[in-house]
């Protein structure tokens, strides 16, 4: 995970109308840039020439910080960026007019946020941070100028929005096609493929999300997640302490998933 420059600096903590907390930073030329960063090879930049990359760094002006527990954007709040996860964690979730929520996703360094809300120019989620974390700010304009000039950002943009409705799908297939079992079993899967491809041990990580926030997501009961986590733990599969995941055996795992995880 990247670490956060000395150089950056921190300005005024800004409270958004809903009294939630962010603290915004100005990246100067001494932080620490998209060509530098350590997440170039899973975010923005994945797949750009090394010398194209270079002229990303005039993209991100400006990072954000969460507190864990605030929003970074909310349902209906204008869409005028995009957001790189830098640093932490953070869940998207739909909430209808009783307050009833549905997780839709959980977003890890390199990921980008805020893609849903492009078509209307408003969001149609919440974005609450996990962890107090960090994201890089991607502005619509800016990156409209810069495709200008740099005709590959267009094509990166629209691999990003398929990934967007690819994960989207694969919301759908765990809802509604597999069983209970399957379901969580391919979501450890998921979740250990994508903290490798972050250089982070694929067998051994902590869940930023509570049982409650996974079966959510998955559309199964917390009594449902917590007897399901056991029964890996009994049959040798995983390891389980409180948040802390050992996975014992991946090839029983994957079987008992029975699906594409990626």
């Amino acid at each position: 995970m990247d670490v956060l420059s000395s150089q950056d600096r921190p300005g005024p903590i800004t409270f958004v109308s809903d009294g939630r907390m962010q603290k915004k930073i100005a990246v100067t030329p001494d932080s620490s840039r998209c060509s530098a960063c350590m997440l170039s090879e899973v975010c923005l930049p994945l797949g750009m020439p090394r010398s194209e990359v270079s002229k990303l760094d005039e993209l991100v002006k400006e990072r954000i910080r969460i507190p864990k527990g605030s929003a970074l954007f909310r349902y209906g709040d204008k869409t005028e960026a995009v957001y790189g996860l830098r640093s932490g964690s953070l869940k998207t979730q739909l909430e209808d007019a009783s307050g009833q929520v549905q997780i839709t996703g959980f977003l890890l360094p390199g990921e980008i946020i805020g893609m849903d809300g492009l078509l209307e120019n408003r969001h149609v989620s919440h974005a609450i941070a996990l962890e107090d974390s960090e994201v890089c700010v991607i502005r619509l304009d800016d990156m409209d100028r810069l495709s200008l000039h740099l005709p590959m950002l267009q094509q990166q943009f629209r691999r990003l929005m398929s990934k967007e409705i690819s994960r989207s799908h694969q919301l759908i297939m765990a809802l509604g096609a597999l069983r209970s079992e399957q379901k969580l079993a391919a979501f450890l899967i998921n979740l250990s493929q994508r903290l490798s491809a972050l250089g982070y041990s694929p067998n051994e990580f902590i869940l930023r999300m509570s049982r409650e926030e996974i079966g959510n997501y998955l559309g199964l009961t917390l009594e449902t997640v917590s007897r399901l986590f056991s029964r890996f733990a009994r049959e040798g599969m995983i390891r389980v302490q409180q948040r802390e995941v050992h996975i014992l055996d991946m090839q029983s795992l994957r079987m008992l998933a029975g699906t594409d995880c990626g």
